[in-house]
């Protein structure tokens, strides 16, 4: 990432499944016992909190829409994922979600609404000096449609081009990219 002078004016935007943590396999994160910390993770979040002005995760959440997951529980993995990091020298300043089933809901991504959300309650948020990373399309073209620039993770889908003009970087894991800065 040296192509960009990160400093703590910066916002780094994070999906949550496949990112932070392991996603299951043709299921949703339902409860805590089924979120798994990528190993690294805690460690990213703590080097992430040290050079950004904010940390936001953004991550559609179909499961609680669909009646799957509970939104209670969704709102006690977000608190003891956020408590895991925290612990561990880190910080989330926010989390958004989306638990519309609609594709084009204008908050689930790729649209922008969470990011617009985001901007409502944090004014000083500046787009172009903002980071998504993701490990789907969608993540990366949520980015393009915020002005942000986009780092994959292959956690979930490894036949990604280098090339692909939605993405600005490829990096194995989250500590990976958090050690490149």
């Amino acid at each position: 990432m040296s192509q960009f002078l990160i400093d703590n004016s910066w916002t780094l935007f994070l999906d949550r499944d496949g990112v932070i943590n392991h996603e299951q396999v043709d299921g949703y994160v339902n409860t805590w016992d089924d979120f798994t910390f990528y190993a690294g993770v805690q460690e990213a979040i703590k080097i992430f909190a040290a050079r950004f002005k904010y940390i936001i995760i953004i991550t559609n959440q179909r499961g609680v829409g669909r009646g799957i997951t509970q939104p209670e529980n969704l709102q006690i993995v977000h608190q003891n994922m956020t408590k895991a990091m925290e612990a561990a020298g880190g910080r989330i300043d926010a989390i958004y979600f989306c638990t519309d089933v609609n594709k084009d809901s204008p908050n689930r991504k790729p649209q922008t609404g969470m990011a617009l959300q985001a901007k409502q309650d944090f004014p000083d948020i500046n787009f172009s000096k903002s980071i998504m990373v993701g490990n789907n399309f969608s993540d990366m073209e949520f980015g393009r449609g915020i002005g942000a620039a986009t780092i994959f993770l292959p956690t979930t889908k490894k036949d990604v081009l280098v090339t692909d003009t939605k993405i600005d970087a490829i990096y194995p894991s989250l500590i990976d990219f958090a050690k490149s800065l």
